[in-house]
């Protein structure tokens, strides 16, 4: 017969994460994409930067960046080639992701939009029959397109959210499709752009770790996360980087 566990054998474990390098907690983010990161006075800086530092103060740790392909971090390749602890890169939860990657709580609500140059004359998706849409490659904003545009319009992928904003200024697509929180920063860039559209696509954006590989670091990072929203973290760093008050966040 099986004896009972003790009160020793059901207590519940302190985390103990793993980390590809010693006092470090090494995160994969992909700018620019202002104001989430991107480089200011030779640094990567942003929204997903901070929420990784306070991880990191919770931890003990430096916080190391590493700017990758944006691709490769939400496949989850730069995780599993041991590139990184953490992946913070305005990742939108998506099915397909989490099947590669473990998310977070979620940290941020996010939609679409569209931007045009202000003399198109372009109000909707649906004025892009026979058009040319630029997204950025691997994004929800260019699976959005590619299931929601009308029959004949041109998706056109860029690897960065910046060659997105050069082909649109140029003239080789006729609209650009952006995760919502990002335009303003676009708008101000670029004077002659204006909103065009806006789609509520219900999306939510987290953290990552490798897939069933560190699971003491998710939960570290699920309970910095509420704690900043709990308090007055989360509304301090939503301010700094994109102003006012995070409702519905």
């Amino acid at each position: 017969m099986a004896s009972c566990g003790s009160s020793d054998d059901t207590k519940t474990l302190s985390p103990d994460p793993s980390f590809v390098e010693e006092g470090a907690l090494t995160v994969c983010t992909s700018p620019p994409y202002e104001p989430f990161e991107f480089e200011k006075n030779g640094e990567t800086v942003g929204f997903d930067i901070d929420l990784a530092d306070a991880v990191a103060k919770e931890l003990g740790l430096e916080t190391v960046i590493v700017n990758a392909d944006f691709k490769a971090v939400s496949s989850g390749k730069v995780l599993n080639d041991g590139q990184c602890d953490v992946a913070a890169a305005a990742l939108t939860i998506t099915g397909e992701r989490a099947r590669v990657l473990d998310f977070s709580s979620p940290y941020f609500n996010a939609t679409q939009a569209m931007v045009v140059r202000s003399d198109s004359g372009i109000g909707s998706l649906d004025d892009l029959r026979n058009g040319t849409i630029g997204v950025q490659t691997g994004t929800t904003g260019e699976l959005y397109v590619t299931d929601n545009a009308p029959r004949g319009t041109e998706i056109v992928p860029y690897k960065l959210a910046s060659d997105v904003d050069a082909a649109l200024d140029d003239g080789e697509v006729d609209a650009a499709v952006y995760d919502r929180t990002v335009v303003s920063d676009v708008l101000t860039n670029y004077p002659d752009f204006e909103l065009a559209d806006e789609f509520d696509t219900g999306e939510q954006y987290g953290m990552a770790v490798k897939k069933n590989s560190n699971v003491d670091l998710l939960r570290i990072i699920n309970d910095v996360l509420a704690n900043l929203q709990a308090g007055e973290g989360y509304n301090a760093i939503y301010a700094r980087w994109i102003g006012g008050t995070p409702e519905g966040q």
